[in-house]
């Protein structure tokens, strides 16, 4: 089987979720359990931080690696989904899955797996958990799909457990309010393992904290330990990047911090990690540049598409928040800058709420409505229609890549364009 032929089985003949939507979702994890069983359980032979959450759950997962790697490990990272090619979601010390594994896994497995039926996402996952079984990983960390209870990762037994946040977004599956969503979430948290949770939400807390007690695991919540100081947006090497100081109850924990991560949002993340590394750490003495160098390292990792700058006149931004709270969180980042214009490539996904997140959008902004090439897609000429109800205007386009040249070519230098709204939209610009 040649890589091509081995992607269009995977891309075309399996459901994804990324793809089709509810078609593909799976409330069941025996499909996963049988996988593993077929391969002699291979993610029980390393050990793991598990993420969950709405929103940061992958920008902390590259942060931990990079940690992790730092640390000295051998370090898988499970991400999804994937921005420019599908060897992004498996990784070991930040170095993409070969070609040659991704196609002789799929050889070895295709017929044993067809018989179960495995979704797209399933059968990835399978793929990383042999992949860091072989190549001997000491550690992954291992980023869920959605929700947690039902997420096919949930078949991992971590060391530390994780959940960023949690806000708005897949209720059809999850639930339409936040302590049913967080129960979902919670559903990775598991006997006597350590959960760290991101950010304390009143809602929600108490669903974690009746979990946790349910399951004699300890809980730890980051946002009431720990936290960010005199964060800087700055330059060096011509290189955006913030530099902050992270506190522990209010006093340095580690000053001078670097991080390559320039959305401000970012700054809720590093409470998390650094309550999930002193979790990890507890019994060792770690030098203190470890975590430090990890941060300003995490590139290495190869995240993309968190307020990532493309050129800088006109300056343009990709960002890969989608909902609710991920557009919030750009909407208050664009109000920091400074420009003449701001040109706002969107397009959605169809089972967006736009009703939540188009009145957050800023109304002086010229929008260059979109679709990304996937069924998912909402039309760009309804997306359109609905925005002009909240008084957002502008023309439609027939790509993301249309789109987004013709705002860069109706830009002036002090202009801004924004690329956002779906993850996909963000993907076709990469």
């Amino acid at each position: 089987m040649k890589y091509k032929d081995c992607m269009a089985y995977l891309y075309n003949s399996l459901p994804m979720y990324q793809r089709v939507g509810a078609a593909a979702y799976k409330a069941d994890l025996s499909t996963t359990i049988a996988m593993m069983e077929e391969m002699g359980n291979p993610q029980h032979s390393f050990q793991v931080v598990h993420v969950a959450g709405t929103n940061g759950k992958g920008s902390v997962s590259h942060i931990l690696a990079s940690i992790l790697q730092e640390a000295g490990f051998r370090v898988g990272l499970y991400t999804s989904p994937h921005l420019k090619n599908f060897q992004e979601r498996i990784r070991i010390n930040g170095k993409p899955i070969s070609p040659y594994y991704v196609t002789h896994f799929v050889e070895t497995y295709k017929d044993r797996f067809d018989k179960l039926k495995p979704s797209f996402f399933e059968m990835t996952f399978a793929m990383a958990m042999h992949y860091f079984e072989k190549k001997k990983v000491d550690i992954a960390v291992v980023e869920a799909g959605m929700g947690g209870r039902l997420d096919s990762t949930n078949v991992v037994r971590p060391i530390v457990s994780v959940i960023t946040n949690v806000s708005y977004d897949h209720m059809q599956f999850l639930g339409n309010t936040l302590p049913e969503i967080a129960r979902e979430k919670a559903g990775i948290i598991k006997e006597g393992v350590p959960v760290v949770i991101g950010e304390t939400d009143p809602e929600t807390a108490p669903v974690f904290e009746a979990v946790a007690k349910e399951k004699n695991a300890p809980i730890i919540f980051a946002d009431q330990v720990y936290s960010t100081e005199n964060a800087v947006q700055t330059n060096i090497r011509r290189k955006p990047c913030m530099i902050f100081n992270i506190l522990k109850n209010g006093k340095v924990f580690m000053g001078h911090v670097i991080s390559y991560l320039c959305g401000n949002y970012q700054l809720k993340n590093f409470p998390t990690v650094a309550a999930v590394y002193e979790q990890l750490f507890a019994d060792v003495v770690m030098p203190i540049y470890t975590f430090k160098h990890g941060i300003s390292k995490t590139e290495r990792t190869g995240l993309q598409g968190r307020w990532q700058q493309l050129r800088v006149r006109p300056r343009c931004i990709v960002d890969t928040g989608h909902n609710e709270a991920g557009i919030r969180y750009v909407v208050e980042q664009l109000k920091t800058m400074s420009y003449k214009k701001l040109r706002f490539v969107f397009g959605v996904v169809a089972d967006k709420d736009l009703d939540r997140i188009l009145p957050l959008l800023p109304k002086d902004a010229e929008y260059y409505f979109t679709r990304a090439r996937i069924p998912r897609a909402l039309p760009a000429d309804e997306l359109q229609a609905k925005a002009a109800e909240y008084g957002l205007n502008g023309k439609v386009y027939p790509s993301v890549k249309n789109a987004y040249r013709s705002a860069v070519a109706d830009s002036e230098s002090r202009d801004l364009v924004f690329v956002g709204g779906s993850t996909f939209v963000v993907a076709e610009v990469l």
